[in-house]
């Protein structure tokens, strides 16, 4: 009798432990969903740059420093890792072509740059929204891995604490502020 206690009681525990484990599977995942959305709407971000700058190249060739600096920047942010520096430059640089904007009222009037300009204002609030996307589903995994009795198991099974994502000192209310330009 006591073996059959005992093998039920552990059956329970098993369970009770793969339940725990799925469903910090999928809240694992939901963390990775969130780093991928960022990094698409990053992407998406440094695709319509070379179409803004082609644009305005049209009206605007003798600023050719600020349209190499914004291709420079948005190549730098382009490859290789996240990196909230390269982000930060880019943003700056962005921030300088949109600004040229002022200088040629042909320009401020032209269809492809109001929509490639508006088309970049959707993807900056896109990128807002996939950050605080990503927070809040690193939140409810960290609180179910810290959570009583998943806190007993969530190391042993190779869960660790996922990163809220963090921008440096550079990025601080300037990456996810969407740029604003008046064409007044």
């Amino acid at each position: 009798m006591e073996l059959v206690i005992g093998i039920v009681v552990l059956a329970v525990i098993a369970l009770f432990v793969i339940g725990i484990y799925n469903r910090l599977v999928g809240l694992r995942q939901n963390v990775k969903q969130g780093v991928a959305d960022i990094d698409a709407q990053l992407r998406q971000r440094h695709d319509l740059i070379p179409n803004l700058v082609e644009t305005v190249k049209g009206y605007a060739s003798h600023e050719s420093d600020t349209l190499e600096q914004v291709t420079e920047a948005r190549n730098r942010a382009a490859s290789g890792q996240l990196s909230s520096s390269d982000e930060a430059q880019l943003k700056v640089a962005l921030d300088r072509l949109l600004a040229l904007a002022e200088n040629y009222p042909d320009l401020k009037a032209n269809t492809n740059f109001q929509e490639l300009q508006r088309e970049l204002s959707r993807t900056e609030d896109k990128l807002a929204a996939a950050r605080r996307a990503l927070n809040a589903a690193v939140s409810r995994f960290n609180t179910a891995r810290e959570s009583f009795p998943a806190v007993l198991f969530a190391g042993m099974l190779g869960f660790q604490e996922a990163d809220f994502h963090r921008l440096d000192d550079s990025e601080q209310g300037v990456v996810d502020q969407v740029p604003q330009v008046s064409f007044n």
